[in-house]
């Protein structure tokens, strides 16, 4: 029974040993230097942070955040406690010290060098933290501040990386730290040839750094340095900035500007003259200079550079740029390197420029195609059709208000809005636009007047602040090509949902009844009704159908617009723009005009990116320079109605 006892006291006594020992040991390897933590420098904290970070002990990361957060304290006797809401606690388990009073201990204030050598430090720990934010965090430190000392805990954290996008920037931080830092020249060039597929501005920061320069004169080009070119004074540089450079490496005399040749002639007149010259005579900038020039020859002040002076030093020394890296072999990689990139980058704006052109179009499209075929079948001009575009963001609204459900509530939106702006449209149609369609004059005006209204009524309703329209989360976010070429999947949506419209309304005008007898009423209402079709009804319809589409292209466009009462007033100028470049009453013609102006705007904002006015209004000169020379626009209707 003894020894059953002693056998159990003393497997008590190694279990429960380990942790003792852990914190004994980081209050004594604290201890070891204790010199250093207490009165801690940059350049002589180094061996007690190598100390801590190889120890092994799980509680040394928790101890460096509070060193570097300035809460670790020290008492008379050298022990150390982190103080926490006034409390001071154990450096390793964080518990509570009976018995010690934080009042009586004294701080321990690191610096801010102190401070960055722990958080290099730290970061080592962060790289295999549990927590992914961490992890996160850890690697963007390494980013913002690439260091040779961070490669083997890189290297390490790579092996256990469980995220494969974080895994991926580990790799890449790892390729730029071979790029400038790798132990041989082999070793540095394959990874700067590896950045040929990374376009990432990080991946081009690391080429930019490799191939710094700076600029030096000398009488003739060194050759045991790596030179990137020879400066032409007057054309890569100034001439006055090469010979300044120069003057301070020969002792030669310096440039005056205009002012200190004043000042030194002021101060050396005597008797209204100055080296014997009349003051009245110095009336030019070569006058005062030749003045100046003679004080110099009798000593009265210093020789100043004349432009022969510059012209002989420039002509005798050379003005050059060198890299900062000595060697030749990774240079010429990286130039290499940076010369394919800039192709790809180049390549990959263009085709960014191109997506975000046929993203607009496709938006300019679902606006104008509605407007394009009553503009075309009825010859009305609506100014309330940027209204039913309101009028259908509005509708997707309301409905995520009973729907919360957002992938749900877009399907049952999208209808919901073709049927209300339909029937807003018939409406419109029948009590307001079929008593005017001889007076295309008060059209205008009675549609314009419709358009105010209907903005109020949207005001009085939904009041004036702007109003969610939110997308399903499967439409957050981007659709990234590489690293230059994006786009966010809601314009995905609305191009694709543009060409569903395209697609739809083709079948409707070519393959049925409906469109059959639309066409007919287009290119000759007289003819269409002799033919037992009635053209009020089609011209209603119509109206209707094109009401109804701006319902839908109100909802797609709420997805990323705001939605206020005044949103339809964005787009009634470019959609009247896009039908008139395009070609009255043709989809194929609005489809051509949307895409012109969406490709025009967005390539005007690329030129200029901060003023998007300006480039509306040069976008509008060019249409009106372009309607003169195509006045039926792109793409022109043709036989009888062409003519009317």
């Amino acid at each position: 029974m003894l020894r059953a006892f002693l056998a159990l006291l003393l497997l008590t006594g190694l279990t429960a040993q380990p942790g003792h020992a852990q914190e004994a040991n980081l209050q004594d390897l604290l201890q070891e230097h204790q010199a250093q933590i207490i009165k801690p420098s940059r350049t002589k904290v180094g061996p007690a942070i190598e100390a801590l970070a190889s120890s092994g002990l799980p509680s040394v990361p928790l101890f460096l955040e509070e060193w570097r957060d300035k809460n670790v304290y020290v008492a008379e006797d050298g022990l150390f406690y982190v103080v926490a809401g006034g409390t001071a606690t154990d450096v390793s388990t964080g518990e509570p010290v009976s018995g010690v009073d934080a009042d009586t201990l004294d701080p321990i204030r690191p610096n801010g060098g102190v401070r960055r050598v722990i958080n290099e430090a730290l970061v080592e720990f962060q790289l295999s933290d549990p927590d992914i934010t961490r992890r996160t965090e850890a690697v963007d430190a390494i980013s913002r501040n690439l260091d040779p000392s961070q490669v083997e805990p890189l290297s390490k954290a790579i092996e256990n990386e469980t995220n494969a996008a974080l895994k991926l920037r580990k790799q890449r931080l790892l390729n730029y730290l071979a790029a400038r830092y790798g132990e041989t020249t082999e070793a540095r060039i394959d990874a700067i040839k590896a950045l040929k597929d990374d376009l990432s501005v990080d991946g081009r920061a690391v080429l930019s750094q490799i191939l710094a320069t700076s600029t030096e004169a000398a009488p003739n080009l060194p050759e045991d340095e790596n030179i990137a070119r020879v400066l032409e004074p007057g054309t890569d540089i100034s001439r006055a900035d090469a010979y300044t450079m120069i003057e301070g490496k020969a002792d030669l005399p310096p440039v005056l500007s205009a002012s200190e040749i004043r000042t030194a002639l002021e101060a050396n007149v005597e008797g209204a003259k100055v080296a014997g010259v009349s003051v009245g005579t110095l009336t030019t900038q070569d006058a005062r200079a030749a003045a100046y020039d003679r004080l110099a020859a009798t000593g009265a002040v210093a020789p100043r550079a004349t432009e022969d002076t510059i012209g002989e030093t420039l002509a005798a020394w050379t003005i050059y740029d060198v890299y900062d890296e000595d060697d030749t072999a990774v240079t010429d990689a990286a130039r290499d390197t940076q010369n394919a990139v800039n192709t790809r980058v180049g390549v990959s704006q263009t085709a960014d420029l191109a997506l975000d052109a046929i993203s607009l179009a496709s938006i300019y499209f679902l606006a104008a195609i509605g407007l394009a075929i009553t503009f075309g079948v009825m010859g009305v001009i609506n100014m309330a059709h940027g209204e039913f575009i309101m009028m259908g963001a509005y509708t997707g609204y309301v409905v995520q208000q009973i729907i919360p459900n957002y992938t749900l509530s877009l399907v049952v939106a999208l209808p919901l809005a073709f049927i209300v702006t339909f029937a807003a449209g018939v409406a419109m149609e029948r009590l307001v636009i079929r008593h005017l369609y001889t007076r295309p004059l008060e059209t205008l005006l009675a549609t314009f007047g419709i358009s105010i209204a209907l903005q109020q009524l949207a005001k009085n309703i939904f009041g004036t602040q702007a109003r969610p329209l939110t997308s399903p989360s499967w439409l957050d976010g981007n659709w990234a090509i590489n690293d230059v070429i994006s786009i966010s999947y809601i314009r995905v949506a609305i191009f694709v949902l543009a060409l569903i419209f395209l697609g739809l309304l083709l079948f409707i005008l070519k393959k049925t009844r409906l469109g059959l007898e639309v066409r007919a009423v287009t290119q000759n209402p007289r003819m269409a009704a002799s033919m037992g079709i009635n053209p009020d009804k089609i011209k209603m319809m119509t109206f209707g159908l094109g009401s109804g589409i701006a319902g839908i292209a109100g909802v797609a466009i709420g997805l990323y617009a705001k939605v206020t009462s005044e949103m339809g007033a964005d787009y009634i100028v470019q959609s009247f723009m896009t039908v008139v470049v395009g070609g009255v009453g043709n989809v194929w013609g609005t489809l051509a005009g949307a895409t012109m102006i969406g490709t025009l705007q967005k390539g005007i904002e690329w030129f200029n990116p901060s003023n998007t006015l300006a480039a509306q209004t040069y976008m509008i000169l060019f249409i009106i320079l372009f309607i003169q020379f195509r006045p039926k626009g792109i793409v022109a209707l043709k036989g009888r109605a062409a003519g009317d």
